[in-house]
């Protein structure tokens, strides 16, 4: 009699599981073709959810990882911002124990409140931590919290749960690959901004959706004064810093719906949508005091910067993205030209 018993709990369990590998297999189906890393993860996260009828499914990813870097440089979402969690590459490794094998918690969950996001905690009683790896480097976990303590329990088999971290793993490799070559194609390698290709298109999308919706846009052309002076005077490393330096500050200082590139050399666009001309103009002169007030510290030497602007806007009658950045090139010579006069009378 108890032989029977034991023979249908197998009987059951292997239905079971069979039921299991077919909904991980399309899952695997579902995120196979997607090549985009935001695409991917919010479609991985939203078919684990739903096809394993799963309360909690998140992604904690260790801090400095090319995932969780390529998290940053992603679009903002909802799903992303909710379901992916960053923690510290000790932290990890201390509660994982460096290993690769799944582990199932259903007990003192709080010892692993490094990997809940805030909005989860002290909402499930189990948990299920995959670790996943790229190029054979731990990058974080595949995560499941249910509020049952049973759906965890640590004698489980784990098979499945680590055939699903593989997969994921393999997916997200190829994910990975695939948006480094994208970004490569379409970023500067020394400032990190996007290149003039990708500005000129981004440029001709916010001029059609200015001329369709009767907004203002204006673009802002900037090169740095006398930056030959800079590369002879300390070095063309020098210039290279003072070149990231004026990137980085031009970020800070603009809005996030606010475009900079690099356009060539010592030049970079901001195209500012929305944006009037006096407001710009505005824009123009904190930077140029920025600059001026903060000299680049380089090897202890002190660099000063100044840059010249010129600046255009379709309020001035130019609907052409070309015309657009022309105008402003050609109001960037001339406030260069004047520089130079004042300071030969001077």
């Amino acid at each position: 009699m108890q032989l029977m018993k034991d023979m249908e709990k197998i009987i059951k369990t292997l239905g079971k599981n069979q039921e299991i590998a077919q909904k991980f297999f399309e899952i695997e189906t579902s995120v196979l073709s997607i090549l985009n890393f935001k695409d991917f993860l919010e479609k991985l996260l939203t078919e684990i959810k739903n096809k394993l009828d799963i309360p909690y499914v998140w992604i904690s990813l260790i801090d400095g990882s090319d995932a969780a870097d390529m998290i940053r440089r992603s679009a903002p979402s909802k799903i992303l911002k909710e379901r992916t969690n960053p923690i510290g590459r000790e932290a990890f490794l201390k509660l994982t124990k460096g290993s690769t094998d799944p582990i199932l918690v259903n007990n003192n969950l709080s010892s692993f409140q490094a990997l809940l996001p805030h909005a989860y905690n002290n909402r499930m009683q189990s948990l299920a931590i995959a670790p996943l790896a790229l190029d054979g480097e731990i990058i974080g976990s595949l995560n499941h919290g249910d509020h049952s303590p049973s759906r965890y329990e640590p004698e489980m088999d784990t098979t499945l749960l680590k055939q699903l971290a593989t997969i994921v793993s393999i997916c997200l490799s190829n994910v990975m690959a695939h948006e480094k070559l994208n970004i490569l194609a379409s970023t500067d390698p020394l400032t990190q901004l996007i290149n003039r290709r990708v500005m000129e298109q981004i440029l001709q999308k916010e001029l059609e959706r200015a001329k369709r919706y009767e907004t203002p846009l204006t673009v802002v052309f900037l090169d740095v004064d006398d930056f030959k002076t800079v590369n002879d005077q300390f070095g063309h490393k020098a210039g290279d810093c003072v070149l990231k330096h004026i990137a980085r500050s031009l970020l800070q200082m603009t809005r996030g719906s606010d475009v900079v590139a690099r356009f060539a050399g010592d030049e970079f666009v901001v195209i500012l949508p929305n944006t009037l001309l006096s407001e710009a103009s505005e824009l123009a002169n904190r930077l140029k005091s920025f600059f001026i007030d903060h000299a680049l510290d380089f090897e202890g030497a002190s660099i000063p910067i100044s840059i010249s602007l010129g600046l255009s806007c379709i309020e001035q009658e130019i609907d052409d993205a070309g015309a657009l950045l022309k105008k402003a090139d050609a109001m960037l010579y001339s406030a260069k030209k004047n520089k130079h006069t004042r300071d030969s009378r001077t």
